[in-house]
């Protein structure tokens, strides 16, 4: 028989070999656990841990408990289904069960024969995998109405997600953050890091996970969007506070082969009195992957070009891979101790990109604190304090997830965790050394991962229109995630040539609208490739480069437009700054789709290419090639004012010319940031 059971802070259902515990965790938020392998696991993962500071009311019924945290409350019947009701009495969600004697708890009275069913599909399937864990399948009922937000970076158009199925796997250019933002007023962050997936479909809504001990999800409500994205902040952490410089414009390419390259392009940007904030240094700058520091052969005196470089206003980032190659001593040392990927069968290769590599394992303490002591010594001690973690996901040569075991446990268990362990070891190294601006661009996220000062982007894009239009959507959902800090590679990384007006013409939206964008940040690989000096060099195998890619190099016409919105953004940039302390502070997004800045307005909801950049600045990109005017919809309430001086009332859809040189944007009419700009607004 089954039980119910009531604590001080937390309810509980007990039958068979499952274990149900239902507790708050956070403002108006609870925290759902169960398992057949008692006793309930305590680690957080994605969770910082709970204060237990705000009061609970737990009420037992004749067959239910139920427990009330603030604004949401949680009802548990004695056959162990679960729905969950706002302060107005008002089902946000309910498990899905189909038994021939189940009787729901969240249905009204018309609809409870629904549950009743042949099917014998329960909402908490934990199916046993020899070997003694479980493949977890939890259900639960789908609302027609309903829209569904963020759930991080997947390259797809769709900003509501209702309808899609996502995997739930980091890859190059996705970036699994399973926290979802519904539009009944409730949010939810699947707190598993296993391989799995994600399906929102008109039938039902169900989360997977292949390999697993335990069921963890956390739950919250709100009365509009950011009440539900600012309470998953306070739990899972906020994005540090950005360092100034952070806002500026990021000059980056694949790839500055040698540090005279760097210094040139550094020095150009400063004769032509152009702002730039950072400049990275890309791949294949060391000798060897996993030898983490500067070939001296290219790199002769990095510590004189990082002291120049600030000099001129202008901080250096480097880039450092999680692969090492399994010729170099550093390969034999982590090999030794365990400090590596291992594979369950075949050879220990992870990746085979300009030689025989292996990921070091990011979720051993550790690894983290043997590549954390390499880098301070061959680069931090260099006077560089920004990192470019690439590889991140890991990208595998082969997403062969069952093939692959961490520390912390086999891939399908744990892999999706691995970006934020990343990005952890360097973020505690930094602190250790007392720096407190730290920024790490990181290619892949979850949950959680903001907290580590990790600013992501949206990978390896390819260089079109088609992938610019799905960034918005990876933006915006990012956003809503929990993951502020993003940017793109503007023009896309792969595929565009700088002699090709077609692509000079990508590369001019993409920069446009790179200007309202979190991070401006200028990359890509460009064609036609540039081959190195020398094939190999002491035997190992010498990388390519892209062509140009600064301002400059795509043609006097194109170079005045990048030249005017660079000087946009530096008058954003006092603007920009008080929005990232609010990221910091609250854990509000800079790029807000439109129904997260107005809730109330019914329009806001069903427009999905255009999206406000903080609360005063609403940004329509233009998305198609030849594209010369748009529309735009003018939320009510306010007055907008074009960036040429035409003045709009709100309320209303209206046309917006998009000459090659422009991109719609319209400013709240008297706000800070209109002042600020000046003569932009009017120009």
């Amino acid at each position: 028989m089954s039980e119910l059971i009531a604590e001080q802070r937390r309810i509980l259902w007990h039958f068979d070999r499952q274990t149900l515990v239902v507790e708050p965790w956070g403002k108006n938020s609870l925290r759902v656990r169960a398992t057949c392998l008692p006793p309930i696991k305590d680690e957080c993962w994605a969770l910082l841990p709970d204060p237990q500071e705000t009061p609970v009311s737990i009420t037992e019924g004749p067959e239910t408990l139920s427990i009330t945290h603030g604004n949401l409350k949680a009802v548990l019947n004695i056959k162990g289904q679960l729905a969950f009701y706002n302060q107005h009495g008002e089902l946000l969600l309910e498990e899905f069960w189909r038994q021939r004697t189940t009787v729901g708890i969240g249905a009204s009275e018309k609809n409870q024969d629904k549950y009743i069913s042949a099917l014998k599909l329960d909402a908490r399937e934990f199916r046993p995998i020899p070997g003694g864990k479980y493949q977890l399948t939890v259900r639960f009922e789908a609302r027609p109405e309903e829209k569904i937000y963020g759930m991080g970076q997947y390259q797809q158009p769709w900003l509501d997600l209702k309808g899609c199925t996502l995997e739930l796997a980091q890859r190059n250019s996705q970036a699994s953050v399973p926290f979802m933002l519904s539009s009944l007023g409730y949010g939810l962050l699947w707190n598993n890091p296993a391989i799995g997936e994600a399906t929102f479909a008109k039938n039902g809504t169900e989360w997977q996970a292949k390999v697993t001990e335990q069921m963890d999800y956390w739950i919250t409500a709100g009365e509009t969007p950011a009440d539900i994205v600012r309470q998953y902040g306070a739990v899972t952490g906020t994005a540090p506070k950005m360092p100034e410089f952070a806002t500026g414009f990021w000059q980056c390419k694949l790839r500055y082969r040698t540090q005279q390259e760097v210094l040139e392009v550094a020095r150009e940007y400063h004769r032509r009195h152009l702002p730039l904030s950072v400049i990275v240094i890309d791949f294949f700058h060391w000798p060897n992957q996993g030898t983490w520091c500067f070939d001296p052969k290219d790199w002769p005196d990095p510590k004189a070009m990082v002291a120049e470089l600030k000099s001129l206003g202008i901080e250096t980032m480097v880039s450092v891979w999680p692969t090492v190659d399994s010729r170099t001593e550093n390969y034999k040392e982590m090999k030794s101790k365990g400090y590596l990927v291992n594979t369950d069968r075949g050879v220990s290769v992870n990746l085979d990109f300009m030689g025989n590599t292996t990921f070091f394992d990011a979720t051993h303490p550790e690894a983290r604190r043997f590549v954390w002591e390499k880098v301070k010594q061959n680069y931090y001690d260099l006077g560089i304090k920004l990192f470019w973690l690439d590889e991140a996901e890991p990208e595998y040569r082969a997403y062969d997830f069952d093939n692959y075991r961490y520390h912390l446990g086999p891939v399908l268990e744990v892999g999706n965790i691995y970006p934020q362990k990343f990005a952890a070891g360097f973020y505690d190294g930094l602190k250790e050394q007392g720096e407190t601006d730290i920024v790490n661009l990181v290619r892949c996220a979850w949950a959680g991962s903001q907290r580590y000062g990790v600013l992501a982007w949206s990978g390896d894009i390819h260089s079109s229109f088609h992938s610019l239009r799905n960034q918005i959507a990876a933006g915006l959902n990012m956003g809503m995630a929990g993951i502020p800090w993003w940017t793109t590679d503007i023009g896309g990384f792969q595929g565009g040539n700088v002699n090709d007006p077609a692509f000079q013409e990508l590369l001019i939206r993409w920069f446009q609208w790179g200007v309202f964008c979190p991070v401006f940040r200028l990359h890509g690989y460009r064609e036609p490739q540039i081959q190195p000096p020398e094939a190999w060099r002491d035997g190992i195998a010498q990388c390519n480069s892209g062509s140009p890619n600064e301002v400059w190099s795509y043609g006097e016409d194109n170079y005045q437009i990048m030249r005017h919105w660079l000087l946009v953004r530096e008058k954003l940039r006092p603007y920009i700054n008080r929005m990232m302390d609010v990221a910091h502070e609250q854990g509000d997004p800079v790029m807000r789709a439109m129904f997260y800045a107005f809730p109330e307005q019914s329009e806001s909801w069903q427009v999905e290419d255009q999206y406000m950049f903080g609360p005063d600045i609403l940004v329509a990109p233009i998305l198609h090639q030849g594209q010369r005017e748009r529309r735009v919809w003018l939320p009510a309430g306010t007055t907008w004012r074009e960036l040429n001086g035409e003045q709009h009332e709100g309320g209303q859809w209206i046309g917006v010319a998009a000459p090659l040189d422009a991109i719609p944007v319209l400013v709240r009419d008297g706000s800070q940031v209109q002042q600020e700009l000046g003569e932009y607004v009017t120009r």
